[in-house]
């Protein structure tokens, strides 16, 4: 989609340091870190949400895709040992504030039980 942030910056027209990139993903630093660790796990298909994902026909092998990468941007980041969360905000009132579907992955330090 041409006007997506996120489809600007998997393709390179925006230029970005990845922390990973295969075929299907692309992983960078958030730019508003709410963890000491805090990437962003982006599959290069523009699908604008968790949604849509669900429905898209190639939804499964995206969301597949994505699963496979987040242990390895995990193990960059030096926290797979230790632990991570990972969170998908889908639709305005869940925080998602670029409809391009994405994955928020931190870790760094005790997260806590609290899931807000």
């Amino acid at each position: 989609m041409s006007d997506c942030i996120f489809c600007k910056l998997a393709s390179g027209d925006i230029p970005i340091q990845f922390i990973y990139e295969d075929d299907a993903v692309v992983a960078f630093h958030d730019l508003h870190p709410q963890a000491p660790v805090h990437a962003l796990v982006v599959p290069k298909a523009h699908v604008p949400d968790l949604d849509n994902l669900a429905s898209h026909p190639d939804g499964e092998k995206i969301l597949g895709q994505v699963l496979r990468a987040i242990p390895k941007v995990a193990d960059k980041l030096g926290i797979r040992q230790n632990g991570y969360r990972v969170i998908n905000n889908c639709g305005a009132d869940a925080g998602q504030t670029i409809a391009h579907v994405h994955f928020h992955l931190l870790g760094g330090k005790v997260l806590g039980d609290k899931i807000v």
